[in-house]
């Protein structure tokens, strides 16, 4: 008879019978549905933990597609300054996450500053990494736009690999090359058009998205030991604050006049709530249930999301080449993660 009945995810064999449903107002089920419910309700189906997943993770891409395309709307309707935008942005937005990382684990808020070392790691991750990647990415939208911006920016992951290749002291595996490949192409048929004649994206566009990836590697690799330690949200939510303000003393942001219209303000609000505090935690809770190496692939539909946004809503032209490009920059995301993926599968365990 065992054989027949069904195990949870932990290997643990399942009762026949399991207490009342509370939505079948007391009545009893039968030993079928009853297992079902405690299936779904208490341990939950690994199909539906990655279908879940995946849905998560699809919503953090277009959040951050949707909030990159609000940058550019608020910059061509709007007298905002982007290291305004930015520099409010990043403190609201650890602001919101800071309360709810206190709420969560009191304990992950102070405790970096007890260690010098975590401290001084965590300044750097907020300067380096979060600030420059935020600001970076807007005077790219700025200069261009979202779609365009995004794809640059993502090329951040194949500098990445680069640097894990020259650390490591190990030549790029086969997939990986392909990728490197791929994320260069991109790049030239982003700013050229294929054309060695000269370039269509503007320089100063190409210059911030190209810092932008850089900023994206070190926002990247730099936090990963701190984020073992503290969690996620405290160590992103103090990040924010700490390139916020770093971001608002260097441009002395009280003297640029700010943006308070009504679109102004509903734009600011889109980006803060949808594009940083949902995005990001929607995106935490698709790492806790397809794990962090497929919810940064799927959250890659980002560089879809964002022309798309950008092409329907505010009717940016982009040419054939440009989807060429933006194609080939998220098959660059897949290619370099292809030998991790491979090895996560290789782990794990084959259900008989």
């Amino acid at each position: 008879a065992d054989s027949i009945r069904p195990y949870s995810p932990m290997g643990k064999l399942l009762p026949f019978t399991q207490p009342l449903c509370p939505a079948s107002c007391g009545r009893m089920l039968s030993a079928p549905t009853e297992r079902f419910y405690y299936l779904l309700k208490k341990e939950g189906f690994p199909m539906y933990q990655s279908l879940r997943g995946t849905i998560y993770a699809l919503i953090a891409g277009i959040c951050w597609g949707f909030s990159g395309t609000v940058g550019q709307f608020l910059f061509s309707h709007t007298a905002i300054d982007s290291g305004w935008l930015t520099t409010v942005r990043l403190l609201v937005s650890g602001l919101i996450l800071l309360v709810m990382a206190a709420i969560q684990r009191p304990q992950s808020v102070t405790g970096v500053w007890k260690n010098r070392r975590d401290a001084l790691q965590l300044v750097f991750f907020g300067i380096a990494g979060l600030m420059a990647v935020q600001y970076c990415y807007m005077e790219a939208i700025f200069y261009s736009d979202s779609g365009t911006a995004t794809a640059v920016q993502y090329t951040g992951e194949a500098m990445l690999l680069v640097y894990t290749c020259i650390t490591a002291r190990r030549l790029p595996k086969l997939s990986e090359f392909f990728g490197l490949v791929l994320a260069l192409f991109g790049i030239f048929l982003l700013a050229t058009h294929g054309s060695f004649s000269g370039l269509v994206l503007s320089p100063a566009g190409l210059f911030w998205g190209l810092t932008a990836a850089v900023a994206l590697m070190i926002y990247t690799a730099s936090p990963c030991r701190l984020i073992e330690k503290y969690g996620s949200i405290s160590i992103t939510a103090q990040g924010m604050l700490i390139g916020g303000l770093a971001l608002g003393l260097l441009l002395r942001v009280w003297n640029i006049p700010g943006a308070y219209t009504p679109e102004a303000l509903a734009g600011i609000a889109a980006i803060v709530l949808i594009g940083t505090v949902l995005g990001f935690t929607i995106y935490l809770q698709a790492t806790v249930l397809i794990g962090p190496l497929k919810a940064g692939l799927i959250a890659a539909v980002e560089t879809v999301s964002a022309p798309f946004f950008s092409r329907v809503w505010l009717k940016t032209p982009f040419q054939p080449v440009d989807y060429l490009g933006f194609l080939c920059i998220l098959s660059m995301v897949f290619l370099i993660s292809l030998p991790e993926l491979r090895k996560e599968r290789a782990q794990t365990p084959q259900n008989s």
